[in-house]
């Protein structure tokens, strides 16, 4: 009740002096004490709790600009991007010449260029990433070369029903996921999904080549399966997948593949990676077991964006190593059993100039792969890798294959969103492999199944290419 009548007399006192104009000093004084007390008194009847302020984590790889590194994306600024989308529109379009000039305009040995002599549209690709609140999506659709070209290097949609190659040839990305707001973020995700094994991106626009050496053409671009990633600190990522297989959309065995990935990028200098998988990969073989192992490092040893003579230098190095063992084969050979691994390495280095605008890039690298298991099938007669190619080209436990490239590479990049490049590039097999004059198509076009024999037929197979490549590269 007294608070109450302090209260009254607090909002009456205006009116009083008013009335007044002279109010003595004795009711000034106690109108102000009643003023402190019912002050007081506030302060006792609801006190003001301790608010906790959440410690905010550092989005992982933030604290530094990595837009330099091979594989990875230069785009700074999405033209599209809210709370919960981030857009992307890619275009890739290649003119290829080779000199050795097959009649049928079909290459061999690449999935980034598929044609000689023409203008092709390798990718178009539309998606983008979904996050809202703890919600994760990303989408990436594929038209054009690599609808095809993709697609037809697993064997795995030949085991079964509905013609998985069908299915996913248009999606080379496609997942759903879900966040956790634990260390610097943690999560899991579903469905199909890049793997970065072998360094190099699956897009060019985000590489220092168009056409990576073998150790990346060869090894994975994706995965079917779970990913669970987890980042300890913002500088660190560790990755664990449960997969269909080496770059499946089913299994060709009982069991799954299982890999790792841990990045670190200790400064905005460096980059250090490893990726790590097990899986019964070989069709028919549920015993034999593939090993594979992919570490890289990149370095960025010169920055200076404002310069017009040289602005930025960087380097990659990358090593991998493999094996398969059982069913027939050895990781080391011996006991009768043939010799079946891989070992390959690449280095690339690349220079930027005149404020990061133009960029030359001198690479190449070797690999050494004993079965050819991981050697990509010459499309010979419509040839995938599940049908062979009738002896033209074999794949037996043990055979040999060694192959050497190098490349080199100069770009124009008006701005983060285009490249124009150019490119030579020369590649060379211990064995007949790439493309000669007679082609890799019998007259009148491919016959009977993929991979058969044709009477009267054979395909003009070379040990060395030499080829240029002009591209534009387009990504929003």
């Amino acid at each position: 009740m007294k608070h109450l009548l302090a209260a009254l007399c607090l909002l009456c006192a205006p009116a009083v002096f008013a009335q007044t104009g002279s109010p003595d000093a004795e009711l000034r004084r106690e109108i102000e004490d009643m003023r402190k007390r019912l002050g007081e008194l506030e302060k006792k009847a609801s006190p003001k709790e301790s608010v906790k302020v959440p410690q905010t984590r550092s989005e992982p790889f933030a604290f530094a600009d990595f837009t330099w590194l091979n594989g990875n994306s230069r785009v700074a600024e999405p033209l599209i991007n809210n709370d919960w989308f981030t857009g992307q529109f890619m275009a890739d379009v290649n003119y290829t010449y080779s000199f050795n000039n097959p009649k049928d305009h079909s290459l061999v040995g690449a999935c980034e260029v598929g044609r000689t002599n023409e203008f092709q549209l390798q990718q178009l690709g539309v998606g983008g990433d979904l996050h809202y609140g703890s919600v994760r999506g990303r989408l990436m659709t594929q038209f054009g070369m690599y609808s095809q070209m993709t697609a037809r290097n697993d064997s795995s949609p030949n085991r079964g029903q509905w013609k998985l190659d069908d299915a996913y040839r248009h999606l080379s990305e496609a997942s759903g996921g879900y966040h956790w707001d634990a260390l610097h973020g943690v999560n899991l995700d579903a469905g199909i999904f890049m793997s970065y094994v072998g360094l190099f991106s699956y897009y060019q626009n985000e590489n220092w080549a168009y056409t990576p050496s073998y150790v990346s053409a060869n090894t994975p671009w994706y995965f079917n399966g779970l990913r669970l990633q987890a980042f300890p600190t913002e500088k660190l990522k560790i990755e664990g997948w449960l997969v269909n297989g080496f770059q499946t959309y089913g299994k060709q065995n009982e069991d799954p593949g299982f890999g790792a990935q841990v990045l670190w990028r200790p400064s905005g200098a460096w980059s250090l990676l490893t990726n790590n998988y097990w899986g019964h990969d070989t069709p028919g073989q549920p015993r034999r077991q593939r090993w594979h192992t992919d570490n890289s490092v990149q370095y960025k040893y010169y920055d200076s964006p404002n310069a017009m003579g040289p602005s930025k230098a960087a380097f990659s190095i990358t090593a991998d190593a493999g094996c398969e063992e059982g069913g027939g084969v050895s990781c080391f050979g011996g006991g009768g059993r043939p010799k079946q691994s891989f070992l390959g390495w690449m280095v690339y280095h690349r220079a930027w100039f005149a404020k990061n605008k133009y960029g030359l890039t001198l690479g190449g690298g070797q690999i050494d792969n004993p079965g050819r298991y991981l050697v990509l099938t010459p499309p010979i007669n419509g040839a995938t890798a599940f049908s062979g190619t009738a002896g033209h080209f074999t794949q037996n436990p043990g055979d040999k294959f060694r192959a050497w490239d190098s490349s080199l590479t100069f770009d124009y990049m008006p701005n983060q969103y285009v490249t124009w490049r150019a490119e030579w590039n020369h590649r060379e097999a211990n064995v007949n492999y790439f493309s000669g004059p007679g082609g890799v198509t019998p007259a009148g076009g491919n016959q009977g199944a993929p991979g058969s024999a044709v009477a009267g037929f054979t395909p003009d197979l070379r040990n060395t290419e030499n080829r240029i490549t002009l591209a534009l590269l387009v990504r929003l």
